[in-house]
């Protein structure tokens, strides 16, 4: 929180508008979802009394997806979920991270003339199917609230990744009481553990201490499953967040090597988890039935289901199948796959033309990886090429055994295990995933098998993505070649261009612009957008462009009517926005002609920066008979014509005129640079995240300025 006598920042009054929701509720969760720029999908951005490792699942949700959060900022709505009802509508890709039984209730987050997102809020399942009515407006006036301090942020909120996690416990006990609490544990014949809400030691009793076999100052600030190599499983991790979660007590049973058995009880509320560890009776008795049991290095107890492993398993499917570029499936390995599994390094290599090309990489040095890259399908350096050959993974515990067969790959990357798992689609090898750790480790029968299923989902996902960066290659290749290679260089006029495709989607666009020398005076400049996002569209626009080449230097208006009759023959459903300049500069003016396009921004000393009030003719492609209007602006010494397509404006939620505004004042606050960093700062400007769904066709023409 901030300081005393200070104003608290943005994020504080937006964290703490959303503890005071959970808190007036009685809910046990909350988080706070905000809108993404450019994409119809929700980001969760901070999160109190779940630990923030367990949302990996719900950090983003689409708009259009089946889920409580998106339905009420479709339909505007608080939307309740019972702990009865389909859990599908509370946990994103179906995926089983929330315990079954779980009460939510979602919230618009709307204020003034802005809608920001949405509130979710949990309760365990003690709680009532429905939802009172004064619940639901319970939850209402709290989401208002945090609208409300949505709204007084000074600035645009950040959208983290991972999101905040937001302390919703009160300020600790004094030093007295403390050391009575403390007194009290050490009394008891049994270990006690306390864990916060990440999972984090807080707590050692000395009792405990011993039980588990490390010291206790060893053991504080970490969590058990990472600094205990033998509760390193992710049943363990499992029943922690269902415990956090749930708020309800969960118990089970670990072997502790050789042969002892200790019995964890969990006992969680809003501020985090009581641990009670004792000694189990070495048969099955005198244990609750409700007690679960977890395996040591991975493998379970007698009777154990690895549910911990299938929910890793089941998330990261549904994970990979959103997944659209080669890139993409790289990052969601480095970020998902290592910390599930534990490991420390990445490879991620495709077959190309008999070799092992390096797709992806983390946790690797530059220089190991260039050794690594171009390798031949039966290398014997490594593991890969054999375990290409043979269809089947490798596991390597330690350096030791990883040279009695390949002498050189322990000293290539200085790791101490590995796994290599070959990526197969329907027989056919399409590369090879290596995951590494930096220390020696076992791999259990049941990890072994999980690594191999996930390795089938890689290997689909893999080859899915490199078809599609191969067609996004293969359209954005042929749109680029329908763009002019270079832009002539005239006296007197300085020009400047840029094409960006759409940041998703692998079809081609059919956005273009060009610059026509005509004569040492004279010259035109056109820009235009094709309708639709295809092959189609791009061939048109090429047509289109010659048309435009063939008649430059007529008046605008005629070299629009010819384009037009032109789109007539061709007998095209799609239709065409372009405008057209001829530039005189002995004339010093510029005659323009509009189809139904988005005007330019004008900059001129004594005008103020705005788009031309041109009078549009029809779009090409509606009626060959139509004709165009013309007008004139006048090109004084230091004027600046910024010509566009809408995809630099249009976003959804946001008014394309008043976009354009906003850009054209940014357009006069740095019209003096130079016109290749001028050009960048408005795409910079107008698209701050890089994210864009339209392709964007952005010209600059200058007059310079006389002396």
């Amino acid at each position: 929180m901030s300081a005393r006598g200070e104003e608290p920042r943005d994020a504080d009054r937006v964290d703490a508008a959303l503890v005071d929701a959970v808190h007036r509720t009685g809910a046990c969760a909350g988080g706070v979802y905000l809108r993404e720029d450019g994409a119809p999908a929700l980001r969760l951005v901070a999160v109190s009394g779940v630990p923030v490792e367990s949302t990996g699942p719900w950090r983003r949700v689409p708009l259009s997806a089946p889920l409580a959060v998106g339905e009420a900022v479709r339909e505007d709505r608080v939307v309740w979920v019972g702990p009865e009802d389909d859990t599908a509508r509370a946990s994103p890709g179906g995926t089983p991270h929330l315990p079954d039984h779980l009460a939510l209730a979602a919230a618009p987050l709307h204020a003034a003339d802005r809608d920001w997102g949405a509130l979710l809020l949990m309760w365990p399942e003690q709680h009532p199917e429905t939802a009172t009515r004064r619940e639901r407006g319970a939850v209402a006036a709290a989401a208002r609230r945090v609208a409300r301090a949505l709204d007084d942020s000074a600035s645009a909120p950040a959208l983290p990744d991972p999101p905040r996690p937001v302390a919703s416990t009160p300020a600790p006990s004094p030093q007295g009481a403390q050391q009575a609490a403390v007194d009290y544990v050490e009394r008891l014949p049994e270990g006690a553990l306390a864990l916060d809400l990440e999972g984090r030691i807080t707590l050692v009793s000395g009792e405990a201490a011993e039980l588990l076999g490390l010291d206790a100052r060893r053991l504080l600030g970490t969590r058990p499953w990472q600094s205990l190599p033998w509760l390193e499983t992710a049943v363990v991790e499992d029943h922690y967040r269902t415990a956090v979660v749930s708020r309800a007590p969960v118990s089970f049973t670990v072997l502790r090597p050789p042969r002892e058995r200790l019995r964890f009880e969990l006992h969680p509320d809003t501020s985090g988890i009581s641990v009670r560890i004792t000694r189990a009776p070495a048969s099955g008795t005198g244990r609750r039935a409700t007690d679960r049991a977890a395996g040591t290095s991975g493998a379970l107890l007698p009777g154990a289901a690895p549910t911990g492993r299938l929910y890793q398993l089941v998330h990261l499917a549904a994970a990979l199948t959103e997944t659209v570029a080669v890139r993409d499936v790289v990052d969601l390995l480095a970020d998902q796959v290592l910390p599930a599994f534990g490991a420390d390094g990445l490879v991620l290599s495709a077959t190309d033309a008999g070799r092992l090309r390096i797709t992806g990489y983390h946790g690797y040095p530059r220089e190991t990886i260039e050794r690594l890259d171009g390798l031949p399908l039966d290398t014997v350096l490594t593991p890969a090429g054999q375990v290409l050959a043979d269809g089947r993974p490798s596991f390597f515990a330690s350096p030791g055994e990883m040279a009695r067969r390949y002498p050189d790959a322990p000293r290539i990357s200085g790791k101490q295990a590995w796994a290599f798992l070959p990526l197969i689609v329907s027989g056919r090898p399409v590369g090879c995933c290596i995951l590494s750790y930096d220390r020696p480790r076992t791999f259990s029968a049941e990890e072994r098998a999980v690594l191999t299923s996930l390795a089938g989902l890689v290997a689909q996902a893999l080859d899915r993505a490199r078809l599609y960066d191969t067609t996004r290659a293969l359209a954005r290749g042929l749109q680029e070649a329908l763009l002019p290679r270079t832009l002539p260089a005239l006296p007197g006029l300085e020009v400047a261009a840029r094409y960006l495709p759409a940041s998703h989607g692998m079809d081609v666009g059919g956005d273009f612009y060009d610059v026509i020398r005509l004569d040492p005076t004279t010259a035109a400049a056109v820009i235009g957008d094709v309708q639709g996002h295809n092959v189609a569209a791009a061939a048109l626009m090429g047509q289109v462009r010659t048309a435009i080449h063939a008649t430059a230097g007529a008046p605008p208006d005629q070299v629009l009517m010819r384009t037009n009759r032109v789109l007539a023959d061709l007998e095209t459903d799609l239709l065409v926005s372009c405008l057209y300049l001829h530039i005189d500069l002995a004339a010093r003016e510029a005659l323009l002609a509009s189809a139904g396009h988005p005007p330019p921004l004008l900059h001129a000393p004594g005008l103020r920066c705005g788009a031309l009030a041109l009078d549009p003719g029809p779009l090409l492609g509606v009626d060959p008979s139509l004709a165009f209007p013309v007008d004139t602006v006048p090109l004084a010494p230091g004027t600046t014509l910024a010509l566009y397509t809408d995809g630099l404006v249009e976003t959804p939620g946001t008014d394309p005129e008043e976009a354009a505004g906003e850009l054209a004042r940014h357009l006069a606050r740095h019209a003096a640079r130079e016109l290749d960093p001028l050009i960048d700062s408005l795409l910079a400007h107008a698209r701050p995240t890089g994210h864009h769904t339209d392709d964007i066709a952005l010209l600059l023409l200058r007059t310079p300025p006389t002396g």
